[in-house]
C-alpha cells in the first residue's frame, strides 16, 4: 500500500459543483456541519486513517458498507443497526467495518453530541477511505444533512457455480488457491488484484476475461458497458471522474432529512 499523507480536498470548478449538487436532495449541503461540528472531517479522517493503517482492506470495506446502506431503501444508516440488514445472508460474515463507524461516532459524540448522523459518518468515512488509497487525483465532494431510519430492515438470495465466461486458466488458479473444503475457511483469494489501492485494475482484468464474479464479467457482454470497461482500463482519469460523480449521486439515494428522521447516539441501536 502506498504511503499517503492525509490528503487535502481539491477545489472543483463552479460548473462541476452545480452539476453534482443537482444530483442529490436539495436539503443536503456542503456546509451543513461547519458551525455545529467543525471538527467532523478531522475526526472521521483520523479514524479512517488509523483503521486502514491497521488493515489495508478496510478502505474497500468502508466503501462497500456505504454502498450496501444506500442500495437497500436508500442512504439511511439502516445497515448499521444490529439485526436486520446487518445479519442478512449477503452481509453476514461479509460486510465489515461496523466497529470503525462506531468508534468514529463515539468520538464525534464527545466533540459535538447529538449532531452528526451515522449516515453522514458512513458517507464521509467511505470518501476518506477512497482518498487515502487512491493512486491519482480524485474529486469526491460530500454533501451532508442526512438523517437515519428509526427501525431495522430485514432482507433476504443465491447459488454458486463457476461463471462459464471466466477464463479457464484463471478459474484453475482460483480453485487451487481455494479448494472446496467444508472444514476450512482459511484459504482465501483476493477479489481484487490490487486490493490495497484504489485504481482501475478491476477493468483491466475484465478486458482480459479475468473478472472474478459472473456479474462483473457480464459487463463485457454488452456493447455499451463493454466500451466503458475498455475506456476505464485505458484511461484511469476517466474512471476517477465518473466514479466521483457516481459516488455523489449514490449518496443521495432515498435520503431522509430534517424531522423525517433521527440522529442516533449509537449507530447500532435506534434512539
Amino acid at each position: 500500500m502506498e504511503n499517503h499523507s492525509l490528503p487535502k480536498l481539491h477545489i472543483a470548478p463552479l460548473f462541476c459543483l452545480l452539476f453534482l449538487t443537482s444530483l442529490v436532495n436539495c436539503q443536503l449541503n456542503y456546509t451543513f456541519y461547519d458551525d455545529s461540528c467543525p471538527s467532523l472531517t478531522k475526526i472521521v479522517r483520523y479514524g479512517v486513517w488509523t483503521a486502514i493503517a491497521n488493515d489495508t482492506r478496510m478502505a474497500a470495506s468502508l466503501l462497500r458498507l456505504h454502498f450496501h446502506d444506500c442500495f437497500v431503501n436508500g442512504c439511511d444508516g439502516s445497515v448499521l443497526l444490529d439485526g436486520g440488514e446487518k445479519n442478512a445472508l449477503p452481509n453476514l460474515n461479509s460486510a465489515r467495518g461496523f466497529e470503525i463507524i462506531d468508534s468514529i461516532k463515539s468520538n464525534l459524540e464527545k466533540a459535538c453530541p447529538g449532531v452528526v448522523s451515522c449516515t453522514d459518518v458512513l458517507t464521509l468515512a467511505a470518501r476518506e477511505a477512497v482518498y487515502l488509497v487512491r493512486t491519482s487525483t480524485l474529486y469526491l465532494p460530500s454533501i451532508f444533512g442526512r438523517r437515519e431510519i428509526s427501525f431495522a430492515i430485514r432482507m433476504e438470495p443465491g447459488s454458486g457455480r463457476p461463471d462459464p465466461s471466466l477464463d479457464a486458466s484463471f478459474l484453475q488458479s482460483l480453485q487451487s488457491t481455494c479448494p472446496n473444503r467444508n472444514e476450512s475457511n482459511s484459504n482465501l483469494a483476493p477479489l481484487d488484484a490490487s486490493s490495497s489501492k484504489f485504481d482501475n485494475v478491476y477493468y483491466k482484468l475484465l478486458v482480459n476475461s479475468s473478472g472474478l464474479l459472473r456479474s462483473d464479467q457480464a459487463l463485457m457482454s454488452d456493447n455499451v458497458t463493454g466500451s466503458m470497461v475498455v475506456g476505464y482500463s485505458k484511461f484511469p482519469f476517466l474512471f476517477y471522474k465518473d466514479f466521483g460523480a457516481s459516488m455523489v449521486k449514490m449518496a443521495g439515494i432515498g435520503v431522509i432529512t430534517g424531522s423525517n428522521g433521527d440522529v442516533r447516539k449509537n449507530c447500532r441501536v435506534v434512539n
